[in-house]
């Protein structure tokens, strides 16, 4: 067995290399071949491979999908532009040492262009090749010169901006690093292969101007051996070698021409990664495009003394051509409703189930789900700025900026089993909400200052609570007039989607996104968390730490802190974590309710009410639910009226309490005002003025 493996090694190192050789030594012959005289048969055998060269060439790059995936484009149209300057030169020693013998002396591949072309008239010949030289050179090359040149400018003037722009992505945790660093060797890539190709189409342009000089060398040396050294008359002379030179510069120039193809081809194509022919047939198989064309022949078919057959059959053909793309277009519009897709803003949508069943169906992969009766799904067709899909994602944007992560994306799909306008929120595999909407009506939300009642269906506005109508389009300005808030059923369902998504936000932080966290912060901090995490803390302490935060609608933007803090905290139990992180965090989480300027109105307990509640938690042995169920209901009907109260002031509901309350309180807070919040003495900045406005047992 080992002498085997060893074989097999040997083998390897022998075929690469075998491979690493074949380049010097085929450069190496093309050398010799400019030097030492070719037999006539190896002339052709070279032709056919020169052909054969410039076909797979052109193959090649019409089957790429991006410019960069045949990135040693450059070199390979250096090489073939010297086999082909080899071969002019070795044909043309032959020609000039042998022509006179007859135009079998260059070869069979020479002489059967040459014959072919030329047909029994030089001028003929003479013409049809440089009409061919003019194409190449004047319509192909010059054009591909040009699209390089710029293609290599704007490539390389915005590769700054393309590096800046991963390393914002990067830092912002869009990307891994790994991605990342794939992304700067895809940008660097690119500019050096479009310098490249602007370098290299002057290959195929100095390649035309030598088969120009070489076809008028081989006429002109031609005669004058002929009639000097081999005593021909001019009239043969011509023939000879004329058809030999001729036949030899066509047989070089049409690889030439395949291979110039090929550049344009590569440089004119786009770097969408999409097939050549599927994206041609895409753009062009437009039916709107093509009713007009064949409207136009039909117009030309019916002018007299025009070829009405011809033309007739021609939009004939165009009206064929515009039904299909229209089947064509109509099928991919379907296909796109019925398909599941993700946008790039992270909100995917799955429409229509499909017989086949897999391991998806029957698995809950998305930890945020809006499901949707078919009497919506125009609501997510809607391709405007106020669709439902354009402000979920708006939502899932603003909330990872508010609270420091990346919020999964939104999956959202029809369900046939809910009611035509009702809709579904699942957070975290737990259903949230369940409530309908009237897809072609308008939601009227009663305010206090309302002053008529509305025709239509009432109804309670699911993200408030507020009495609230379904009214008819043209009730609008009627609704607004009454004073009423006038919202459209997207909206209805963004904002209950919003308020839900913010009061469940600790549901969606998992061990993966603090991970992520952890590696941005380490490209600025690296010794601050490997001293953390795990020496310190585990991923999972961490991970309840941060989602008790989120808890309390706390941002972990700052993460840097909130390490900082807890390397210095004396206890490792996740409560006391959570008590320090939060008075680290304490200027963040006040100035999200009150201004630098403006004093922070707060809410206390009565200190009695306080002492007493701790007391009989004590005396009880209870270190956790220490406000007794009856205490508790009372309290979260004064949280409620005092919150209504605030809002009135446009301000939020903050409760200043004790720590050995702190928990207990914010359970009941969240009951009653979901966005209020509740503070310890000890996380109230010194600079920062109070104003209490109410004390809540005083009277007690």
């Amino acid at each position: 067995m080992t002498d085997v493996g060893l074989t097999s090694q040997e083998t390897g190192k022998s075929s690469s290399l075998a491979k690493a050789a074949i380049l010097p030594l085929a450069l190496i012959a093309l050398i010799l071949l400019m030097v030492i005289p070719v037999h006539p048969l190896l002339l052709d055998l070279f032709f056919t491979l020169n052909i054969v060269v410039g076909l797979a060439i052109l193959m090649a790059s019409l089957n790429t999908h991006r410019p960069l995936d045949f990135s040693a484009f450059p070199t390979v149209l250096l090489f073939a532009t010297i086999l082909r300057l080899s071969l002019n030169v070795a044909s043309a020693r032959v020609v000039l040492a042998h022509g006179h013998q007859g135009t079998d002396a260059a070869g069979q591949v020479i002489k059967a262009f040459g014959e072919f072309i030329t047909a029994g008239n030089f001028a003929i010949g003479i013409l049809v090749f440089f009409i061919l030289m003019v194409i190449n050179m004047i319509v192909i090359v010059k054009g591909t010169g040009r699209v390089s040149e710029v293609s290599a400018r704007f490539t390389l003037d915005a590769m700054p901006g393309k590096q800046m722009a991963i390393d914002a992505e990067l830092n912002a945790g869009l990307l891994t690093p790994e991605q990342a660093r794939q992304r700067r060797a895809d940008v660097t890539q690119e500019s050096d292969f479009y310098g490249s190709m602007d370098g290299a189409t002057k290959f195929v342009k100095g390649d035309a101007i030598a088969a120009i000089l070489i076809l008028a060398i081989n006429i002109i040396g031609g005669l004058i051996v002929g009639m000097l050294f081999h005593d021909l008359s001019i009239a043969k002379a011509a023939k000879i070698y004329v058809t030999l030179a001729i036949g030899d510069g066509l047989v070089a120039q049409i690889p030439s021409l395949l291979i110039s193809l090929a550049t344009a081809v590569i440089v004119t194509r786009d770097s969408s990664g999409k097939d050549l022919t599927d994206s041609m047939v895409g753009q062009l198989g437009v039916d709107k495009a093509w009713w007009p064309v064949a409207a136009i022949l039909l117009l030309f078919g019916l002018v007299p003394g025009m070829p009405t057959t011809l033309f007739l059959g021609a939009a004939g053909i165009a009206a064929y051509i515009a039904l299909s793309a229209g089947k064509a277009r109509k099928l991919k519009e379907q296909e796109k409703i019925e398909e599941a897709t993700v946008d790039e803003d992270g909100v995917e949508t799955t429409m229509g189930e499909e017989n086949q069943l897999s391991i998806d169906d029957v698995s809950n992969r998305a930890q945020l789900m809006l499901e949707v009766g078919y009497g919506l799904i125009p609501l997510l067709e809607d391709k405007g700025k106020s669709s439902l899909v354009t402000r979920i994602t708006g939502i899932r944007k603003q909330t990872s900026r508010d609270f420091g992560f990346i919020i999964p994306s939104v999956r959202i799909r029809d369900n046939l089993s809910l009611e035509p306008n009702g809709y579904r929120i699942t957070v975290g595999g737990v259903i949230v909400a369940d409530d309908k909407v009237q897809s072609a009506k308008l939601l009227a939300i009663q305010g206090d200052k309302s002053t008529i009642a509305l025709p239509g269906e009432k109804v309670k506005d699911p993200t408030f609570g507020l009495d609230a109508v379904w009214i008819e389009q043209h009730d609008r300005v009627r609704a607004q007039a009454a004073n009423y808030t006038v919202v459209d059923p997207s909206t209805v369902i963004a904002t209950h989607l919003n308020q839900l998504l913010r009061q469940n936000i600790c549901d969606l932080l998992g061990q993966d996104e603090v991970q992520q966290l952890l590696d941005h912060v380490a490209k600025t901090s690296p010794s601050l968390v490997s001293g953390i995490v795990p020496k310190v803390l585990t991923l999972g302490i961490l991970t309840q730490v941060l989602k008790h935060l989120l808890l309390d609608q706390i941002s972990i933007a700052d993460l840097r802190r909130i390490l900082e803090a807890m390397a210095g905290a004396k206890s490792r139990e996740i409560d006391d974590l959570v008590d320090t992180a939060r008075i680290a965090l304490a200027p963040i989480i006040v100035q999200r309710v009150s201004g630098p300027k403006e004093p922070l109105s707060v809410i206390t307990l009565d200190p009695g009410l306080e002492q007493i509640i701790v007391q009989n938690a004590r005396a009880g042995g209870r270190e956790t639910g220490m406000i007794e169920p009856g205490l508790g209901r009372k309290l979260i009907e004064s949280f409620q009226e005092q919150g209504r109260k605030l809002a009135e002031q446009d301000k939020a509901l903050v409760v200043v309490t004790t720590p050995t309350l702190r928990r207990d309180l914010s359970s009941l807070v969240r009951q009653a005002v979901p966005d209020g919040l509740v503070l310890t003495y000890k996380e109230v900045p010194e600079s920062k003025r109070i104003n209490v406005v109410a004390v809540i047992g005083a009277s007690e």
